[in-house]
Parts: C-alpha cells; sequence; structure tokens
C-alpha cells in the first residue's frame, strides 16, 4: 500500500485541453505565427509552455516567452474555465482520504491556475499538497516538481506513486524513484506508456486506489478462447502491482435488470422456472440480458411486461449487484415496480415459465429459511423492504 498519490493535472484531474488549445492558437496568432487546427494541438498539454513554443515552432527563448505571455493574456481571463473534472475523480479523491493516503498534485501549470479550477470544482480541500509552477520558472522539470511534492507531503519516494497521463509525468517519477502510473482517460496513449516504461496503466478513475492499495491488476495480454452470443471466455494475463504476472479466467457478460413489482395488496410477482445449470425448478423474479446499446430501464420494463405481462405506474432504482465478481463482470441493475396491473405473457419460444404472485413478507421468510437461492431474488426482496419500512417511518 502507498502512502501517497500524486497526480498531474491538465489530462488527469481536468480535461484542460480546450482551453489551452484555443490560448495557445491565440498566441501564435498574435505572432502571425501560422499553426496547426485547434484539434492538433494536443502537444501543449503536459509539458512547459516554454519548451512547447521553443520546440515545436523553432523559437528563440525571447519570443518564446513573449508567446507565453500572450497565451496567458487569453489564458487568465477565459481559457482557465474552459475546463471540465473527468467523470470519477471526486469520487477516487474521496475513497483515497477514507483510505488514510496522501494526495498532491504535481505539474507544470502555475500552481494559482490549478487552485483556482480545484476550487471551482470543490474539491481543493482534498489535497494535501498542491506543487505547480510560478510564473517566472516556466521550465522546471516535471522531475523537480515531483520531488518538490514527495517532500511536501512529507513521504519517501518508493511509498508514493505519481499517476498522469502524459510521458513527461512517468519519467518524471521514474527519475525519483516513484511508482509511475498512465492513464488512458486523457491525453496520452497505451503505446506512449509501454515506449517510457510506465510500471502500471490505468484504463479509468477507481483504478488508482487499487493501485495506491496494491491491489490492481492491469491486462497485458486479452486471450479470449470463445466469442458466443452472449458470453466471452479468456484467459487473460495480468501484471499485478508487484510486477509479477498472473492468469486469469473471466467471462464477460452483457449485463442484465431485474424488476422486483409490489402489488397493491402486497404481493411480488415471481416467475417459477427450471434453470438448467441446476437442474432445479427455482422461484426469482423478472429478469433479462441488457441488448446492446439498450437503456436499462427500457430492458427492466420489457422484462416485466415479458415474463409476468406485468405494466407499472412507477418504476424506481434499488442500485445494482455483482452476482459472481470471481470469474465474471456481469452487473444487475435493480429496479423496484408499484401500480401494477397484468396482461397477458410474452414468452420466448423456448421460456416456459409460471407466475406466482407471493406476499412480500413470505417471500423474506423463504429467504431466510435458505428455500429461495437466487441472488437477485434475495438482494432485490430485502431491499424493497427496506424501501418500505424506511418509507413508513
Amino acid at each position: 500500500m502507498k502512502k501517497a498519490v500524486i497526480f498531474d493535472f491538465d489530462g488527469t484531474i481536468c480535461d484542460t485541453g480546450k482551453g489551452i488549445k484555443v490560448s495557445a492558437r491565440y498566441a501564435l496568432e498574435s505572432y502571425g505565427i501560422p499553426c496547426e487546427n485547434e484539434n492538433e494541438l494536443d502537444f501543449f498539454i503536459g509539458p512547459p509552455l516554454l519548451d512547447t513554443f521553443m520546440e515545436h515552432y523553432d523559437q528563440n527563448e525571447d519570443t518564446a516567452r513573449g508567446l507565453v505571455e500572450k497565451y496567458r493574456e487569453h489564458y487568465a481571463v477565459k481559457g482557465l474555465f474552459e475546463s471540465e473534472l473527468y467523470d470519477g475523480i471526486k469520487e477516487l479523491l474521496i475513497s483515497l482520504k477514507d483510505d488514510k493516503i496522501k494526495i498532491g498534485i504535481a505539474s507544470s501549470k502555475p500552481a494559482l491556475y490549478v487552485e483556482k479550477l480545484l476550487e471551482k470544482f470543490d474539491i481543493l480541500k482534498y489535497f494535501d499538497a498542491v506543487c505547480g509552477v510560478d510564473f517566472k520558472s516556466d521550465r522546471e522539470t516535471k522531475k523537480s516538481i515531483i520531488s518538490r511534492c514527495i517532500n511536501a507531503l512529507g513521504v519517501k519516494c518508493d511509498e508514493a506513486c505519481v499517476v498522469g497521463d502524459r510521458s513527461y509525468d512517468i519519467i518524471g517519477a521514474k527519475e525519483n524513484g516513484a511508482q509511475s502510473v498512465g492513464v488512458l482517460w486523457g491525453y496520452g496513449s497505451y503505446g506512449e506508456f509501454k515506449e517510457c516504461g510506465a510500471d502500471l496503466i490505468a484504463e479509468k478513475p477507481d483504478d488508482i486506489e487499487a493501485v495506491a492499495l496494491g491491489m490492481y491488476e492491469e491486462t497485458t495480454d486479452n486471450n479470449i478462447l470463445y466469442d458466443g452470443r452472449i458470453l466471452k471466455f479468456h484467459n487473460d494475463t495480468v501484471k499485478l502491482c508487484n510486477g509479477e504476472s498472473a492468469k486469469r479466467e473471466t467471462v464477460n457478460h452483457p449485463g442484465g435488470v431485474a424488476v422486483i413489482g409490489i402489488t397493491d395488496d402486497g404481493r411480488v410477482p415471481l416467475v417459477r422456472q427450471f434453470r438448467y445449470p441446476y437442474k432445479e425448478v427455482i422461484f426469482e423474479i423478472p429478469a433479462g440480458k441488457v441488448e446492446p446499446g439498450e437503456d436499462p430501464f427500457i430492458t427492466g420494463q420489457r422484462e416485466f411486461k415479458e415474463e409476468c405481462g406485468a405494466l407499472a405506474d412507477e418504476y424506481f432504482p434499488l442500485g445494482e449487484m455483482y452476482p459472481s465478481p470471481g470469474y465474471t463482470d456481469e452487473i444487475i441493475r435493480l429496479y423496484g415496480a408499484r401500480g401494477i396491473r397484468f396482461e397477458e405473457q410474452e414468452l420466448d419460444e423456448d421460456e416456459f415459465l409460471e407466475v406466482y404472485k407471493m406476499p412480500l413478507e413470505e417471500l423474506i421468510k423463504r429467504i431466510m429459511s435458505g428455500e429461495i437461492k437466487d441472488g437477485k431474488t434475495i438482494i432485490a426482496a430485502l431491499k424493497l423492504k427496506e424501501k418500505i419500512t424506511n418509507d413508513l417511518s
């Protein structure tokens, strides 16, 4: 487990690309320098501005400093606020704090700009150290900024992991002896991170907590053994946080939706059917798989009608469940339903099931006795009972 996580800012915490690129274009046009289309200015995101103006446009240092001033003329007023917090970042920061892990920022952006955006998105309070550059030190290396942040957090280099979206972040981390993590939601790429030797590559913000806890597993070889109508079977190779490799057998599933309804007289529509894997007739709430691109809410309505012949005036979410996280990525989304009326079922040719309307209290008793074993039915019934109890209290 790491004691600290140090984030890059642009392209890692915030998508600041639009404001950076518009401001860069403004500076270049002010000097009459031909420049690429705005969408092709991603190379401005990450490295020091002065270096980018000098190296990419072959300008001397004095001219480059003038370009930086022009850039900031636009950025401070408008470009700074053309930024968006990446989805999942705030939740990640909260989780890291709950884990008692220190959090820092090491950015080539001026610290004043970083802090303004952290305040805008109401996340400054989660950071123990914010290390950016000042307006006179445009060429401070990422190695130096990361080193300052490590010292400010009061941890050793090998107790920190550095998270960023470009090679500069990875190289700076390695030069300090810290763990390096490349992220794919910013402006970097898998190839860039492999080339610069990132210790790990993360696909989504949630992954960073797993890295910090020493639990993350990065897929390095995706080996599909079977690609069926519904399921895919994998025998993948993963890299562990300690650098070792391991095998993981997994099943991809498109996900499902289950609906637990309750009638005005307190009964729950269940379906009773033969389940081949268990060679057994069981009770369960109506459910079905999500079709590609389908809204799960629509899936739930469809399955409720097809299997039970039921329509509802009101549907409400009851959360999600992972039915068997040891080997499958299936997610079942749960809904409750009220104001129910019944019509004809619309079963598939290979479906043979019976609708049974069971009082909720009886359903709970059968769950607690072990008679009803279906996971989605158990969770949905207990959640529904809790919701009803809370709504009445």
